[in-house]
């Protein structure tokens, strides 16, 4: 969503971040570098910008929940498919199948179940719990309805966890590496808010197949302005 707003190629792109130029392909560098050339502005044609941008930088609110998401989702990808941790996801979510959690499709319900079942932690090693265990903090301390004082150090002690047991650096992880002072405004969106607009746009990938184009987008504008009944539109639905 970011990346269609602000013009930037979506998919496996190389610089996929709008505040530097960090290099998504320079894997080796991930976990040992964290400051990268500022990106200065987003023009056509340059560094993955394929549009112009319709917001300004400065008005980008991220929601908690697609951070929680993500370090869900490089967790799972990161567990051994033969561990008992992995097997444990496998038969507490029986409906989701095989592939889906494989591809770690959680939603924020099922994250918070995961933390209050006990027994997930009890299957994981020493690293992988250590891990889990900084990943319930940071949801709690920073990701959820209040942020400790000591949110940096939590996230800083996540991220060494999550280097441990090899967890790739997503774009979500960039940011909470090198512009963790750029998200403070994340309690600006409620999690409500973001469980509704998560569910949304699942929906609208399922209807056009998981392709992220204009008319995805316009058609998600106009079913927005439609929840609004106070509004006047020019559209008119006729009574069938």
């Amino acid at each position: 969503m970011v990346n269609f707003l602000l013009g930037q190629q979506s998919g496996f792109t190389k610089y996929p971040c709008f505040l530097c130029l960090w290099d998504s392909q320079a894997r080796e560098k991930h976990w040992t570098q964290k400051e990268w050339p500022k990106r200065d502005a987003l023009e056509v044609g340059i560094q993955s910008i394929v549009n112009e941008p319709i917001v300004s930088q400065d008005r980008i609110i991220f929601s908690p929940l697609h951070f929680k998401l993500d370090l869900m989702k490089q967790f799972v990808k990161a567990l051994s498919r033969e561990s008992e941790c992995f097997q444990h996801l496998v038969f507490a979510f029986p409906a989701l199948g095989f592939e889906k959690i494989k591809a770690s499709v959680f939603d924020g319900p099922q994250i918070r179940t995961l933390i209050r079942d006990e027994e997930f932690a009890r299957k994981m090693n020493e690293e992988e719990k250590a891990a889990w265990l900084s990943f319930v903090a940071v949801t709690k301390n920073f990701l959820g309805n209040k942020k400790a004082e000591n949110y940096e150090l939590l996230v800083q002690r996540m991220l060494l966890t999550f280097r441990d047991i090899g967890c790739n650096m997503s774009v979500k992880i960039h940011f909470l590496n090198s512009h963790l002072k750029f998200l403070e405004n994340l309690g600006a969106v409620s999690a409500e808010q973001g469980e509704r607009f998560h569910q949304d746009l699942k929906t609208m990938e399922k209807r056009y197949q998981e392709r992220w184009d204009r008319d995805m987008m316009a058609d998600y504008c106009w079913s927005i302005k439609r929840d609004c009944p106070q509004q006047v539109h020019k559209q008119k639905f006729l009574p069938e």
